[in-house]
């Protein structure tokens, strides 16, 4: 399988079904954001700090913003309002249309590029001053590409700002944890297309549901430091008002973290 044309196909069905990271904002959004007035995430529940963003007094000055598979007309809409550069850059093109209505509906200025987060060689050496990277890396295989990549295109003293999600989620057995019970049933690194077994498989792909990779804290937060990045701050979430239906693990820890990560002069 190639698993980035399947995800691909998968999150524009995504898009057509109106999954929650589908939907565009509201006018009234983009309206407080140009006043400054905004807040965005990178995980399910918890706004991001404002001071993890490189701006001033809730608008930025011209940064030149790079929204990392975060296509889906939320978060690039509302740094664009701020007054970011912004460049949304995504591998399902439904998602990335969403982004650009918003654009259209509001008068702003973004630009939309389609292609897979580990590969950013449409762009030159230092070309950001801002990454934004929401839960997302969790649908491609291999990861430290997209830490690599990140550090390249970012200027030095920038700022990436990642979601990612707790490995845990993974190695649970999905099934009993909608019934209230947390039980462990695979290993990590997890893989919807290692890990599950042909007919486990096919109750995602029968609904052409995106295929998902559980990648180990050493990949997810170490990766960052072996690509060149030094940790600056970091935050648990959860799904907060969601957590009751959520499942059962969700009861007993906070299965998403944030990190913010800076390119050294």
């Amino acid at each position: 399988m190639n698993i980035i044309d399947y995800n691909k196909s998968a999150w524009d069905q995504q898009v057509r079904s109106g999954n929650r990271w589908t939907l565009p904002v509201s006018p009234e959004d983009i309206a407080r954001a140009r006043l400054g007035e905004w807040k965005i995430v990178l995980t399910p529940f918890k706004p991001v700090p404002m001071d993890w963003f490189p701006q001033t007094g809730g608008l930025f000055k011209n940064k030149k913003v790079l929204a990392l598979a975060s296509g889906g007309g939320q978060q690039a809409p509302i740094l664009a309002a701020a007054g970011a550069d912004v460049t949304v850059f995504d591998n399902s093109p439904l998602q990335l249309k969403q982004d650009l209505l918003v654009a259209e509906r509001e008068g702003l200025t973004i630009t939309a590029i389609e292609g897979d987060m580990r590969d950013l060689s449409c762009f030159k050496d230092e070309t950001f001053d801002f990454i934004f990277h929401p839960c997302s890396n969790s649908f491609v295989p291999d990861i430290q590409p997209v830490w690599n990549e990140a550090f390249r295109v970012l200027k030095k003293g920038g700022t990436m700002i990642a979601g990612l999600v707790n490995p845990i989620v993974y190695a649970v057995d999905p099934e009993l944890d909608q019934k209230g019970v947390a039980q462990l049933k695979y290993k990590i690194p997890y893989s919807d297309l290692t890990s599950l077994s042909d007919e486990e498989r096919r109750k995602y792909t029968d609904k052409n549901e995106p295929l998902c990779f559980g990648h180990t804290l050493e990949d997810q937060v170490g990766g960052q430091m072996r690509a060149g990045f030094l940790l600056s701050g970091f935050y648990e979430d959860s799904w907060g008002s969601e957590a009751k239906d959520s499942g059962a693990l969700n009861q007993f820890i906070d299965c998403f973290m944030a990190t913010r990560a800076v390119r050294p002069n």
